[in-house]
Formats: C-alpha cells, structure tokens, sequence
C-alpha cells in the first residue's frame, strides 16, 4: 500500500504544481488587464506593475487552491481509470476510501496550511497590493456617508443623520437621543446641520424637546445655534467605513467586529466574512473528497472534462457562498450559517458522490 500511496503521490503533484502556476496565470492576466488602463493614464512604470502582481500571488495561490487540486485529482484518478488502473487497483481488494485516504490527508493538510498561509502571508501582501494599487492610479477614498446611526456611550446618546460630508466635516439633519440607564428619553435634539468644532458639535437651527413625562406633552425650545460639551462624538465614527475584514487578522478583525456591534453598526457581513475565514480554509479538503469521486466517471476526454467539473464545482460554490452571505447580511439566516452554509451542502455532496461513486 505504501508503494501505492508513492505512486499516487508522484503523479498528482506534478499536476498540482502545473495547474497551480496555469490558474494563478489567469487571475494575475486578469488584474492586470484591468487595472491596464489606469496603469497607462498614470504613467506607473513597468517595474511597479510587475511588483504589484508579486504581491498579488499569494492571494492568487489562495483563491485558486480549491479549484487547482479539484483538477489536479480528479485528473489523475481519471488517468487511472481511463488506463484501467483503476479498475486493477480495487478489483485487488482495496476500496476507493483506501485508495484516496492519502489524498485526503494531503487535502486535508493544504487546508490546514492554506489557513496559516493567508494568517500570516496574505492579508500582509494583499493590503499592500491594494494600497500601492489605490495610490499609483489616483483612486479617492470616498468617506461620505448617508442614513449614518451611531450609538455612544452605551444606551446613554445616539446619534442619527441624514448625510455626513467628510470633506467638510459636516452632519445634515442631524437627531441626537439621550437616554437614561433604563433607556427612557431624556431629551431630543433636531438640527438641519451640524458642524464641527474644537472638539464638539455645533447645531444650527435647532429644535430640543424635553420633559416627557410631563402630561402636557414635551417642552420645545428653538435655538438658531446650541452645543453641549458631551455632544463630542469624533466625525470619525460617522465615516463610511471602506475596511476589510480580508485585510485584517484575526484577532483584529475580531476586535472591529466588536466595536461595530457596539456602536450599532452594520456588523453582519463583516460577521459573516470573519467566520467564512475559517469555512474557506477547509475548502480544499472538501474539494478533495469531490474529485475522488468523480475520478471514477470520466473515461474519455479526461483534460476536458477535469478543467469542466472544476471550473463548474468551483464557480458553483462560489455563487452559494455568495447567496449565503447576502442571505446572512440581510439577516435571513445567521453571519454563521452564512459562512458554512456552503461548506455544508458541499459536505453532503461529497459525501454522497464518494458513497455512490463507481467501484
């Protein structure tokens, strides 16, 4: 079995590596032919460009990985059995679980170090290739940000406007609610702006309500101008936030996370990417455990039908993955089955495909 097991070995590596190279070839093809013209416009030299796309392969190598050793595997079992050594092998007594227990465990060990990869090599050299790549091509960080709620200090003040202009530092129609610790109204003050200034807000054209438990209704006092020392929530928080959680570690993404959760911030989708972290990592096992089974099907066409089932797998679980996270994002299920939904019914299929497969 071991002389089996080098065999296997020896032949799929080969194709790994090949397949590996071909699909980062295509992702580098594409980024670059896309960022072509800007490239042009802003004169970056050659020599940029080509570091650019260096730091690209290690994202590269991370997205193709999946796909690269569905190919690879699926294309060498297809060999087998188009050779009819296949049929040799399990007509001598092994069984197909047997025979791709060594592929398995090498899927296995990708995902584990496809995991480490991206901790620790990825994010780095991806938030890099994003910066260099914003800066040479004269792209602006748009922080403006509209229908902003920001909630401070607790349940104690919470900030709503319209529109915040980041340029001047501005709040349109801005609303500020300030409760007590039992989350009862205090106050509630209305603006048609806000600006800021030395350290605070200053509203302008204000209307304040307070007093509600009075019977009578509310007092209103309208001031052309008012600021209040705690009114001292940074124009930072009220940004549109443009970071990503793929160019976060874990342990800072972790801690974002939580500060948006505790602001009041949209945190699902980030929620969602953080956990998928960990669900893509075991991706190449999964990916594994299919193309086992489908080693078996193909006869003819291997090379053809290999790159098909690969392509069509890959591009599939990526569209689930997409669904899934939309359908996390918008609140249908939870950030967490969002990021496993996919890894799940991928799971069951494998499975399935393994159990049927042909012996």
């Amino acid at each position: 079995m071991r002389t089996l097991t080098k065999m296997i070995l020896k032949d799929l590596i080969p194709v790994f590596l090949v397949s590996l190279i071909f699909f980062v070839m295509v992702l580098q093809l594409l980024d670059i032919f896309n960022n072509l013209w800007k490239f042009l416009n802003n004169e970056v030299p050659l020599a940029t460009v080509f570091h650019i796309a260096l730091l690209y392969i290690p994202k590269c190598i991370s997205y193709v990985l999946p796909v690269t050793i569905l190919f690879s595997v699926t294309y060498t079992l297809g060999n087998y059995f188009a050779n009819n050594e296949l049929i040799a092998i399990l007509n001598s007594g092994i069984s197909l679980f047997r025979l791709s227990l060594p592929i398995l465990v090498l899927g296995l060990s990708i995902s584990l170090g496809s995991f480490l990869f991206d901790q620790y090599v990825v994010i780095d050299t991806f938030r890099v290739k994003n910066e260099m790549t914003k800066a040479l091509t004269g792209q602006e960080e748009n922080y403006n940000n509209s229908q902003v709620t920001i909630m401070s200090q607790g349940i104690g003040r919470i900030y709503h406007a319209v529109f915040y202009n980041d340029g001047t530092k501005e709040l349109s129609r801005p609303l500020i609610l300030e409760r007590n610790d039992q989350g009862r109204l205090l106050r509630r003050v209305e603006a048609d702006r806000a600006v800021w200034q030395e350290g605070k807000w200053l509203l302008q054209k204000v209307r304040i309500y307070e007093d509600f438990a009075n019977p009578e209704g509310p007092q209103l006092t309208i001031l052309d101008e008012y600021t209040d020392d705690n009114f001292d929530e940074p124009p930072e928080t009220f940004r549109r936030d443009l970071r990503n959680v793929d160019e976060m570690t874990l342990k800072d993404a972790r801690i974002w996370i939580l500060s948006q959760m505790k602001a009041g911030l949209p945190y699902k989708e980030s929620l969602t990417d953080y956990y998928r972290r960990f669900s893509f990592a075991l991706t190449s096992f999964i990916v594994t455990l299919i193309s086992c089974a489908l080693g078996s099907r193909f006869k003819k066409n291997i090379l053809l039908m290999s790159l098909l089932s690969s392509l069509g797998l890959s591009v599939g679980y990526y569209i689930l993955q997409m669904v899934s996270s939309l359908m996390a994002t918008y609140g249908t299920v939870t950030p967490l089955m969002g990021a496993w939904l996919g890894f799940i019914l991928f799971l069951l299929g494998g499975i399935i495909l393994f159990r049927y497969a042909p012996t």
